[in-house]
């Protein structure tokens, strides 16, 4: 049965979260994100987020008995799989993490873990990689996501829309793992509740002219044209050409373009524009926000919450093995993000070390309402949006 953080708690905290010697005085910890690339003005608030969970756990004393958790960032850049895979390596061989947090999109998640974390035994935990496919890797029980999978953010998707009544739309997406994977899954959702895809049709980012891309959309029509992109690569592209051809005057804005820089960009020319992101209503989530606003980044940015739950599940996973080693704690993940236990939220990850070191179960709801299923993905929670007066406004909770 789930148990809420009591105030004896803080007699747990006295007692201190000794454990047994011979583990190292310090680690380090892997951020592996999109720093340059289609999606890089969402990274430094996501890295912030994995580094404030290290730095909350640092301060504690509490980790194995006073090991003290230092950051390292790679660039996976999102587009090129050669430099996740480069960026992952560089971590693990040279640098001799002990987890890493990361990648931030699909393709370089998959090319970083395939390629160097499996065969080295490294545990990764992405707090955006969203591609479907990544459901069904060979993992050896190593990858896990805070991020749900698009599977369900398609009928997430699908059900915004049609409580619109927008029952045909047109599609582009990136033509990658996570633009096709989100595109497929939203069409089959969409089309088994009745909506109709006019045209599913891909786009190449880094694209100075996209008039012939909305030409063809434009042609196949469509109440709302539906990106499945980049907030800083060809989906703003895309939605400009349209808005200057006349073609679409709403867009629906899955979460790879839901950011500041989107309406910084377009303000009150996509009001009425709908979407999507990771995110809920959680006490969690509150608590994120002020955990940001004290370390000086924004904890409700999209996939910073995921970011802080991600490093937070290694560290606790650590704890509840008694071991830094991957191979040992891996088994561990699901065990510190699941009922039963005691909750544990933003900022309180010192009364969970220490609740784990005297025999006891905790349940991470973190920052995300973390809740871990099947191969170790997260369930699923969205925030809804809509563009109101310019401004990218939450209306909802899914």
């Amino acid at each position: 049965m789930k148990r809420f953080l009591l105030a004896t708690t803080a007699a747990v905290l006295a007692g201190g979260g000794a454990q047994a010697g011979g583990h190292a005085s310090d680690i380090t910890m892997g951020v592996l994100l999109g720093f340059t690339g289609p999606a890089e003005s969402l990274a430094p608030d996501m890295a912030a987020g994995a580094e404030a969970a290290m730095a909350e756990v640092t301060e504690s004393g509490l980790l194995l008995g006073g090991i003290s958790v230092t950051p390292t960032r790679g660039d996976s850049t999102c587009i090129d799989a050669a430099a996740a895979t480069a960026a992952a390596e560089r971590m693990i061989t040279s640098e001799g993490v002990a987890g890493i947090v990361g990648a931030l999109c699909s393709g370089a998640t998959g090319a970083a873990f395939q390629n160097v974390a499996l065969a080295n035994g490294m545990v990764m935990i992405s707090p955006s990689a969203t591609s479907p496919g990544l459901s069904t890797i060979e993992d050896n029980d190593l990858f896990f996501r805070t991020a749900p999978s698009d599977a369900r953010q398609g009928v997430v998707m699908a059900e915004i829309l049609l409580e619109q009544d927008i029952t045909e739309v047109a599609v582009t997406y990136t033509n990658n793992d996570y633009g096709k994977g989100l595109a497929d899954s939203f069409e089959a959702a969409y089309a088994e509740r009745g909506g109709t895809v006019t045209i599913n049709a891909a786009h190449e980012d880094g694209k100075a002219d996209y008039s012939a891309e909305v030409g063809a959309l434009a042609s196949a029509g469509g109440q709302r044209l539906v990106v499945a992109g980049y907030l800083d690569q060809g989906g703003p592209g895309i939605i400009q050409a349209a808005l200057d051809a006349g073609a679409f005057d709403t867009f629906h804005l899955p979460d790879g373009m839901i950011g500041d820089s989107m309406q910084e960009r377009f303000g009150t020319d996509i009001e009425g524009s709908t979407g999507q992101v990771p995110g809920t209503d959680s006490p969690g989530a509150a608590l994120m926000g002020e955990l940001g606003e004290a370390r000086g980044f924004n904890g409700t940015g999209p996939f910073a919450p995921e970011s802080y739950d991600a490093a937070a599940l290694i560290m606790l996973a650590m704890q509840a093995a008694d071991s830094t080693d991957p191979n040992v704690y891996k088994g561990s993940v699901m065990d510190v993000a699941n009922a039963p236990g005691v909750k544990i939220y933003p900022g309180q990850l010192a009364a969970g070390l220490a609740l784990l070191a005297a025999g006891q179960e905790i349940d991470y709801v973190g920052a995300s309402a973390v809740e871990l299923i099947g191969p170790g993905e997260s369930a699923g929670a969205y925030r809804q949006i809509e563009v109101i007066d310019g401004v990218i406004t939450t209306v909802g909770f899914r």
